[in-house]
C-alpha cells in the first residue's frame, strides 16, 4: 500500500484535485507521542543497561524488551515470572501503539518510518508481501518488529486475529529466548562479569553509538 514513486512527485495541486485529504483520527497524535515515548525509552536502555542489568534487570527489560536486553536480563537472574509479565507487557504495548499509528495513519506512517528510522520502501514492500500471503507466519515470526505492527494496522488485521498471533508469537519468542540464554549460560555470564568489569567503557560506547545513531535518523529525515 505504499504510495507508488510517480504519485510521490506529482504537484500538490494535483494530488490534492485527484484525492481529497485523508483525515485522521483525534487520537493519532496521542499515539504518536506514545511511540516517541517509547523510542526515548529504548534508548535510554540502550545508555544504561551495562549499569543496571546486573542490579536492576527488570527495569532494563521495561525500558527495552529487544532479544539481547531479555538475554541478559536472564543471565543476570531475573526470575521467569518477572520475565515474562514485563517482556509480555512490553513488547505487546509497543506493537499496539504501531498497530494503531498504522490505523491512524496508513501510508504516511510508512513515510515516517523510511525518513526517521531507517527503514526502506523494498524491506517495507516485502514484509507486506509476505503480508499479504501469510500472515499467520509474519506476524508471531516478527511479533518484535514496529513496521510489521504498522503493516498489520494499514491492513486492518481483524483484533481478534490479531491478538492470537502476538500470544503465538511472543510465547514461542520468549520461550526461545529463555532456552538459549540457558544454553549458553557460562559464556553469557563470563560476558556479564565483563560488562561489570569495564562498566564506565561499555556505557560510554554505548552513549557515543546512541548519539551516532540518532544523529544519523536526523540527518535522514532532514534530508541533510
Amino acid at each position: 500500500m505504499l504510495v507508488s514513486e510517480a504519485a510521490s512527485v506529482q504537484p500538490a495541486a494535483m494530488q490534492t484535485a485527484a484525492e481529497p485529504p485523508r483525515r485522521h483520527p483525534w487520537w493519532g497524535p496521542v499515539l504518536i507521542a506514545a511511540f516517541v515515548g517509547l523510542v526515548v525509552c529504548t534508548n535510554i536502555a540502550n545508555v544504561v543497561w551495562a549499569r543496571w542489568i546486573d542490579q536492576d534487570p527488570e527495569a532494563v527489560m521495561a525500558l527495552s524488551s529487544r532479544n539481547r536486553y531479555l538475554v541478559l536480563a536472564i543471565g543476570s537472574g531475573i526470575s521467569p515470572a518477572a520475565y515474562v509479565a514485563i517482556a509480555t507487557a512490553r513488547l505487546g504495548l509497543a506493537f499496539a501503539v504501531c498497530h494503531m499509528i498504522g490505523r491512524a495513519y496508513r501510508d504516511d506512517a510508512y513515510r515516517w518510518f523510511i525518513k526517521y528510522l531507517g527503514m526502506n520502501t523494498k524491506g517495507i514492500r516485502s514484509l507486506e508481501q509476505g503480508f499479504s500471503k501469510a500472515q499467520w507466519v509474519v506476524v508471531p515470526f516478527f511479533v518484535g518488529s514496529n513496521i510489521v505492527a504498522v503493516i498489520t494496522g494499514v491492513e486492518r488485521t481483524p483484533p481478534a486475529r490479531l491478538i492470537g498471533l502476538i500470544a503465538v508469537g511472543l510465547a514461542g519468542r520468549l520461550a526461545l529466548v529463555w532456552w538459549l540464554a540457558k544454553v549458553f549460560e557460562d559464556p553469557l555470564t563470563d560476558f556479564l562479569a565483563f560488562v561489570a568489569r569495564y562498566q564506565w567503557w561499555v556505557i560510554v560506547g554505548s552513549i557515543v553509538l546512541v548519539v551516532i545513531v540518532n544523529s544519523r535518523n536526523v540527518r535522514r529525515g532532514s534530508g541533510t
